[in-house]
């Protein structure tokens, strides 16, 4: 496998020092890796129990009991691991990092003599191991293992936890492939693709990434492994508990698997499962020079963010299996649009920045990044929604069966909890996200606009650079360098899709020329220590529209500013939020308030409301006729990743015109 390096991220370089992001990062540090921690260990009051650390003594023999919780239940630990390896990284903590060596002895007891790891097994089905990859979820407990082993090994040098998944994939590479003897069979949640690629890059073992390859690859092969593993048990189910029908192909889509994946062109089925294949399909695509896996990249990017995308960066519109539906479907009110779903395609776009810089993966990244995820977790740090709606109706939230799934407040935790370390495994780890670089051509691209140091190597020698700016809030960029070779490189600063193409670069103070190439100002000199960059993307507050088959917005806008969207909220507008209108040509007023959840930037515009006081309390419908003259009012609006942190009440994205 010839394996390709002309793209490569910056690492553990890059170290953010953001007025913005600052906020976030130091709350994940300073209060959601403790809170987890303490929520794994279930001493949160009044909160679903985990049961994690709990499942993990009772497999190492330190205590009695039965297996709690879903028989995924271990990926969260591993999530949590994987936080803290990051946030270690980039602050030491010698208590945090005893408490996680004193958990990863546990998880080593925990061991079976041949490497397998997985406490439901262990402790309620032992020796029905890879029996149920369908349902059962090892492979992807195993792949978020191995991903928090190579984050914990790259901040502390440790390698007790990385020594345990080594042991364990090289386990699992006797179990499956396509040898005499071995099973060609994946699981039905695909993770551990991702993961084996990261171990073979923490580690220079191919096995791993050609077990990674083996697993994408068979996937939806025919004869369906899953399809024939399921006839085995008879059709039995975990989680029905009884025989069910045995699935059909077009049913296995679900898990991505009705056909090989370098055949599909459209995201079906559970939309956390299918980003997480389509990062590992890209990481592939790039290690292996693999240009049909690429093709297959570029088709499925295309459908699932310009066909099945939220304007929040959303994915996934029904609640029925956590799932994409059809191009276009998507619904404000009963959306899914999981965090996970979102952190999935944030992964997706990066890897795809790794192969090829286009800033349409990029404005992606930031669109989800901004919206979807910070705003599922609350301002305090303990309190998050799974599901990320754009209108709620906390009445219906709570009476309608098909919006049970619709929250109005964030939970202090869930049964299935795999949202929240995920947030905090991707906070912890943003510094990942801000650059890349093509080492042979020179070049440094910027996709992300957040302060930040940072040190790359070139082919032409180091550069360092500093990164201040002013956003979301204002559009401003300055790049100083703080060492550069004797040689030319160049700077490469996205373009970001929500200034139409309207942005000034000024170089030591003068306007100066670009080049566009794939969304980025481009600009080749031979730099100097001292010079500095600024980038002035336009940054203003405007209406959205979204396509006619989009049919919820139908006679709809959405406001942007920059990278966030906007949100009507009760406690700002009152009730009835569908009931306001925008006008078309309203001027959209932005002044930054400092007593909004620690200050932000929010927006008022002229609107109407539609007259209620003629309406009598036992009329539901009347002629058109009747209906009274529209009222004028003015609408406010606050940052989408801000609500629901005040009063609990309505809230509304898409507003009529």
């Amino acid at each position: 496998m010839g394996i390709s390096t002309s793209m490569r991220q910056s690492g553990r370089r890059v170290r953010i020092q953001d007025g913005f992001w600052n906020q976030f990062t130091e709350l994940v540090r300073g209060t959601v890796i403790p809170y987890q921690w303490e929520a794994l260990n279930d001493r949160i009051p009044d909160a679903e129990p985990s049961y994690a650390i709990r499942n993990f003594r009772i497999a190492a023999g330190m205590e009695e009991g039965e297996f709690g919780g879903f028989v995924f239940q271990d990926s969260d630990l591993a999530k949590w691991i994987e936080a803290v390896g990051y946030s270690l990284a980039s602050q030491p903590d010698p208590e945090l990092e005893r408490t996680t060596d004193e958990l990863i002895e546990l998880i080593a007891k925990a061991q079976h003599a041949n490497g397998y790891v997985n406490t439901y097994y262990s402790i309620k089905e032992p020796g029905n191991e890879w029996t149920n990859l369908h349902e059962a979820h090892e492979l992807y407990c195993a792949g978020h293992m191995m991903e928090a082993a190579v984050a914990y090994y790259e901040a502390t040098g440790k390698r007790r936890l990385l020594d345990v998944v080594c042991k364990f994939a090289d386990y699992i590479d006797t179990v499956f492939g396509r040898e005499q003897g071995k099973l060609r069979g994946y699981d039905g949640h695909q993770e551990i693709e991702l993961a084996l690629v990261k171990l073979y890059q923490a580690t220079g073992e191919d096995r791993y990434l050609k077990l990674a390859l083996f697993f994408i690859d068979e996937r939806g092969q025919s004869p369906n492994f899953l399809i024939e593993e399921c006839k085995q048990r008879g059709g039995y189910s975990h989680w029905a508990k009884k025989e069910l029908p045995i699935p059909t192909i077009e049913q296995i889509a679900y898990n991505q698997a009705h056909v090989p994946v370098r055949e599909q062109d459209v995201a079906l089925g559970h939309s956390v499962r299918a980003v997480y294949m389509y990062a590992a399909m890209a990481d592939l695509a790039r290690l292996t020079d693999d240009r049909e896996l690429l093709e297959a990249c570029r088709r499925l990017w295309d459908n699932t963010t310009k066909r099945q995308m939220y304007i929040t960066g959303g994915i996934g519109s029904t609640h029925q299996g956590e799932a994409f539906t059809i191009d276009y479907d998507l619904p404000n009110d009963t959306v899914y649009a999981e965090t996970c779903a979102s952190i999935g395609l944030i992964f997706f776009a990066r890897r795809m920045l790794l192969l090829e810089a286009k800033s349409e993966y990029a404005d992606v990244l930031e669109r989800a990044l901004y919206n979807n995820v910070l705003g599922s977790m609350s301002r305090d740090g303990k309190h998050y929604f799974y599901v990320n709606p754009l209108e709620v109706w906390p009445k219906a939230s709570l009476n309608n069966p098909d919006r049970k799934h619709v929250k109005s407040v964030r939970q202090k935790w869930f049964g299935c909890s795999c949202c929240p370390p995920n947030v905090a495994r991707l906070l912890t780890s943003l510094n990942d996200y801000i650059y890349t670089t093509s080492a042979e051509d020179n070049k440094i691209y910027t996709h992300l606009f957040i302060g930040s140091e940072a040190q790359f190597e070139l082919a032409v020698g180091q550069v360092a650079l500093k990164q201040q700016t002013r956003l979301p809030w204002e559009g401003y960029v300055r790049i100083e360098l703080t060492a550069t070779p004797d040689a030319e490189f160049t700077l490469a600063l996205r373009i970001p899709s929500w200034c139409y193409g309207q942005a000034v670069l000024k170089i030591n103070g003068k306007i100066s020329e670009y080049d566009v190439e794939n969304g980025y100002a481009t600009v080749t000199s031979q730099w100097a220590q001292g010079d500095n960059v600024e980038w002035e993307p336009v940054l203003e507050a405007q209406l959205i529209t979204s396509h006619p088959e989009i049919r919820a917005n139908a006679g709809k806008a959405a406001i942007e500013r920059g990278p966030l969207v906007y949100c009507l909220e009760e406690t700002d507008n009152g009730s009835l939020l569908p009931n306001l209108s925008i006008d078309r040509e309203a001027e959209l007023n932005s002044y930054f308030d400092h007593e909004l959840l620690g200050g932000a930037v929010v927006i008022e515009a002229a609107g109407h409301a539609d007259e209620r006081a003629s309406w009598q309390a036992n009329m539901s419908y009347r002629p058109l006729a009747q209906q009274q003259v529209s009222e004028p009012v003015k609408l406010k609006a606050v940052p989408y990743y801000l609500w629901g942190n005040r009063q609990p009440g309505e809230m509304l994205v898409w507003i009529r015109v």
